[in-house]
This record gives structure tokens, C-alpha cells and sequence, in this order.
């Protein structure tokens, strides 16, 4: 039987983790349609520099965001291979589960 390689486990459970914080989801959610700042991000979400950069760092572990400098402000943006990754890992899931239909509320009737 062939083994299907994967990712580290760690840098999945990191990518989980990142996005159980709400405002790391809002970070994300805001980084969807462009790349930006850390000023911009700040102003957007109305919360200190020091608190968004503890959530960034989180981020950018688990690979979820890219970090890129120019001059003196550093922009962020979304990693989208990363969230194929956890994807991927979630629909091994589905693939080889048996999922019930949901029962219906004509069911009981």
C-alpha cells in the first residue's frame, strides 16, 4: 500500500489554532481582497499594534500569512497554499467517512 505523504501535523494543528481566534479570523477576512499593512490592519480592526502583532505572529507561523517589507511598514497578505493544505486535510475526512443525510423535521412526523 502506498503512503500518501503529508504535511507536519504541527503546522496543521498550527493552522487550526490560528484560525480559532476571531480576530485573527477578521485578519484573514480583511486580507482576502488585498495585501495590507499593519497600520491599515490596526485602524480596520481598532486595536493596538502590540495586541495584532501577537496574532500575526501566530498567523504567520502556521503559514497562513506572508509578510513582505517595504521601507520602514511591513504588508501582509494571505498564503493561499497554506489554506489548501488544511483543506486537503479536512476533505481526507469527508472521502472516506460515511456521512448520514440529516434528518429532516418530516422524519418525525
Amino acid at each position: 500500500m502506498q503512503k500518501v505523504s503529508s504535511p507536519p501535523s504541527t503546522l496543521i494543528a498550527a493552522g487550526f489554532h490560528a484560525l480559532s481566534d476571531p480576530l485573527r479570523l477578521q485578519v484573514l477576512d480583511l486580507l482576502r481582497s488585498q495585501e495590507l499593512c499593519v497600520c491599515d490592519l490596526c485602524e480596520a480592526l481598532a486595536v493596538s499594534q502590540s495586541k495584532l502583532s501577537f496574532h500575526l505572529k501566530a498567523l504567520k507561523e502556521a503559514q497562513l500569512v506572508q509578510a513582505r517589507q517595504e521601507g520602514r511598514w511591513i504588508y501582509y497578505s494571505l498564503n493561499l497554499p497554506q489554506f489548501v493544505v488544511l483543506e486537503q486535510y479536512l476533505s481526507e475526512f469527508r472521502r472516506f467517512s460515511p456521512i448520514l443525510p440529516a434528518r429532516s423535521c418530516r422524519d418525525n412526523a
